[in-house]
């Protein structure tokens, strides 16, 4: 999406990328591995233009395990860099569909407004 359309990033500049994601307790180690490999994993390995970082979130939910990606992206014309032109669409490779159990078909997006850190 690009041009004046383009829905505008938070005060910061950011647009975060929200997805979940649940494996079977017996996959999740091998699906986190998956994300973040520090040679392969998708997340780790992840850049190009636009890419700011991302978080990765975990729990036990009921007989499953539940993944939060929250992926930075300077702009909108970053995040379709990544998932494509219809980038609300899940992008989910064929080696992480081998260890999900099911996944959300669509991503969120949010206006990154502020964060704050504690030491």
């Amino acid at each position: 999406m690009s041009g004046s359309d383009e829905p505008a990033a938070g005060d910061d500049g950011a647009i975060v990328r929200v997805w979940h994601g649940w494996t079977d307790p017996a996959d999740a180690d091998a699906y986190e591995r998956f994300l973040t490999d520090p040679e392969e994993g998708l997340l780790e390995t992840l850049d190009g233009d636009g890419y700011l970082g991302y978080d990765l979130l975990r729990r036990e939910a009921g007989g499953e395990v539940e993944f939060v990606t929250q992926i930075r992206f300077a702009d909108y014309d970053a995040v379709a860099e990544f998932a494509g032109e219809n980038y609300e669409r899940a992008h989910v490779p064929e080696e992480a569909r081998e260890l999900l159990a099911r996944w959300e078909d669509e991503a969120t997006h949010y206006d990154h407004r502020g964060a704050a850190r504690t030491a």
